[in-house]
């Protein structure tokens, strides 16, 4: 049975009358900001919003200000109608999906200043105005919508600990959630880069995930003691199986702080196979 294409608005106005309708009917609004080229990761996230009984709005809207001058914000894969036809099949209602124009009119000239997780030498090294891209971004889409809850991924886990610290520092009153990365069969990450990955390189990356696995259980048997040996043993590896790394450390999840022995800790990494960078995370 084809079920119905998502609604969409494309104007700010638009957007908060959609959700004014939600809302007179008592619903609890959650948010999935996307930049599209949707996948299986991206659809687990509205999976998880509906079943928090949320009434789903998905943004689409591939953001220029996180992109540095050396990123090809051109290349990043739009696939829109495909996008539509793989919500539908979720039963997705509304659809934001607002034009630079609309999110950066002319005149336009504030950003958020980050620190903490912003700063904490993962990601921000080799995309040093990143995430002040994407604080930016979902601050206003936060109070664009005005949503209850707003569902993240997991495999931006830098991501996610940058935007849950904002919504707290900012008072945004919107509850950040984070869901699972999703994986294929082989333990890869989903991600819209993917596809660009040669035959190649697509056989060789999972050797990433695995050498992560290795590594964090090589820490849960031996604490913290063993963080260093895991590390080096990890990156050793990595680099072995053809990647160019950027990072595999082992940091407090809460903060993405030094690793500690009063909270859970997380192992993160960003590699390079081809042309393609990788980034990953998992518990340890």
């Amino acid at each position: 049975m084809t079920r119905p294409t998502p609604t969409v608005v494309r104007t700010v106005a638009d957007l908060r009358a959609a959700v004014s309708a939600f809302r007179a009917k008592g619903d609890t609004i959650a948010m999935v900001p996307t930049m599209g080229a949707l996948h299986a990761g991206h659809i687990s996230l509205v999976e998880a919003a509906k079943a928090a009984g949320a009434r789903v709005v998905v943004s689409i809207f591939v953001n220029p200000t996180q992109f540095a001058p050396t990123e090809d914000f051109s290349k990043y894969p739009r696939t829109f109608e495909a996008d539509l036809a793989k919500l539908a099949a979720v039963d997705a209602e509304l659809v934001y999906a607002p034009t630079v124009d609309v999110m950066y009119p002319r005149g336009f000239v504030t950003s958020v200043n980050l620190a903490g997780p912003a700063t904490a030498g993962l990601e921000d090294v080799a995309r040093p105005h990143h995430f002040g891209g994407v604080a930016t971004i979902v601050t206003k889409l936060f109070t664009q919508c005005r949503p209850d809850l707003a569902i993240f991924g997991e495999k931006d886990f830098q991501q996610l600990a940058v935007i849950r610290r904002m919504a707290v520092d900012l008072d945004l009153a919107v509850d950040v959630r984070g869901a699972p990365t999703i994986r294929e069969a082989d333990g890869l990450a989903m991600s819209s880069r993917n596809v660009y990955l040669t035959a190649a390189d697509r056989a060789k990356a999972p050797h990433l995930h695995a050498a992560m696995q290795t590594a964090a259980a090589a820490i849960r048997r031996g604490g913290l003691a063993a963080i260093e040996t895991a590390l080096a043993a990890g990156r050793a590896t990595i680099a072995a199986n053809g990647f160019a790394l950027d990072y595999l450390e082992c940091r407090a999840a809460d903060d993405l702080g030094a690793a500690r022995p009063d909270t859970a800790l997380r192992l993160l990494v960003a590699a390079r196979i081809g042309q393609v960078r990788l980034i990953d995370n998992i518990a340890v």
